[in-house]
C-alpha cells in the first residue's frame, strides 16, 4: 500500500512488549507520532526505530494529554491509537478509500474495537463492536480535559468504518482486574472534581440497569461464563466507583473540618 496522508498518533507508557506490533500495523502512514509518558523501559528507543517523531510528556489529564499529542500531527487525517492496539489490513484499506474521496463531508469516523484478554476475544456484553471515534480531520476533533473516559468534541457528521482495531488489553484476568481497579479510582476522583452529588439509590439503579442491558440486550448470555463476568463488571463498575466516591468524600469532609 502506498503511503497515506495520515498521522498515526500513538500514546505509550512502558510498552516495549506491545509497541512494535502496533507500529508495524501502520507502516502505510505518511507520519507516525509517538507520545511517550516518561517510560522507564525500552519504549522510546524502540519507537525511534520506526519514526523520528517521538516525544515525551508526563500524562496529567488524559483528555489534555491526547489533545497535546494530536497537536503534533501534520497530515490531513489523524488516526488515534494506543500502543496495545493494531490496525487490521481491512481497516487500512478503508482508511485509504477515505483519504482518496473528494466528496467526503465527514469530520471523523468511528471504528469498531475488537478487545482481547490474552488470546480470548471479548465479544458480548457491549464489548464488540463498541465503536470509538478514532479517525478524524486534523484540527477538527478534540477531547474534553477529563482524567478518564473523556468525551469527544467535534462539529459535523461522523461516519462509520467497518474494519477493526485490535485491542490487546491485558494478558490475563488478573491484569484486567488491576486495570478495572485503577479506572474506578480515577472515575471516583472525577466525580469529586466535577462536584457531582451521587446517591446510593441512583448508583444501585445504574448497577442493575447496566447488568440487564449488557447481559440480555447486548447478548452477554451468548458467551457463557465470560459473557456473564463482563456483564457483571460493567455493572459493578458503577457500584465500586460509588463506594470509592463515598470514601473520598468522607476524607475530604474530614480535612475541611480540620482546617
Amino acid at each position: 500500500m502506498r503511503k497515506l496522508p495520515v498521522s498515526v498518533v500513538i500514546i505509550a507508557k512502558n510498552e516495549e512488549r506491545r509497541l512494535e506490533d502496533c507500529l508495524k500495523s501502520v507502516s502505510w502512514a505518511n507520519e507516525i507520532v509517538v507520545l511517550d509518558d516518561m517510560s522507564t523501559d525500552k519504549t522510546v528507543p524502540l519507537a525511534k526505530k520506526y519514526t523520528d517523531k517521538v516525544f515525551q510528556r508526563a500524562m496529567d489529564i488524559e483528555g489534555r494529554h491526547r489533545n497535546y499529542a494530536y497537536g503534533l500531527a501534520t497530515q490531513d487525517w489523524v488516526l488515534s491509537l494506543d500502543a496495545d492496539e493494531r490496525v487490521t489490513p481491512e481497516l487500512a484499506e478503508e482508511i485509504s478509500r477515505v483519504c482518496e474521496a473528494n466528496d467526503d463531508d465527514n469530520i471523523c469516523y468511528s471504528i469498531p474495537i475488537k478487545t482481547f484478554i490474552g488470546d480470548t476475544w471479548i465479544q458480548g456484553a457491549g464489548h464488540y463492536p463498541a465503536p470509538k471515534t478514532r479517525l478524524f480531520r486534523r484540527g477538527k476533533f478534540r477531547y474534553e480535559e477529563a482524567r478518564i473516559h473523556p468525551r469527544s468534541i467535534y462539529e459535523g457528521p461522523c461516519g462509520r468504518l467497518h474494519g477493526d482495531i485490535l485491542h490487546y488489553s491485558c494478558r490475563n484476568l488478573t491484569e484486567w482486574f488491576g486495570k478495572f481497579n485503577r479506572e474506578t479510582d480515577l472515575e471516583a476522583e472525577k466525580w469529586i472534581l466535577d462536584g457531582r452529588k451521587v446517591s446510593l439509590a441512583n448508583s444501585l439503579r445504574k448497577t442493575f440497569d447496566r447488568f440487564f442491558k449488557n447481559y440480555f440486550l447486548k447478548k452477554g448470555y451468548k458467551y457463557g461464563f465470560l459473557g456473564f463476568l463482563m456483564s457483571y463488571f460493567h455493572s459493578f463498575y458503577q457500584l465500586l466507583t460509588y463506594a470509592k466516591y463515598r470514601e473520598m468524600k468522607a476524607a475530604q469532609n474530614f480535612e475541611d473540618k480540620a482546617k
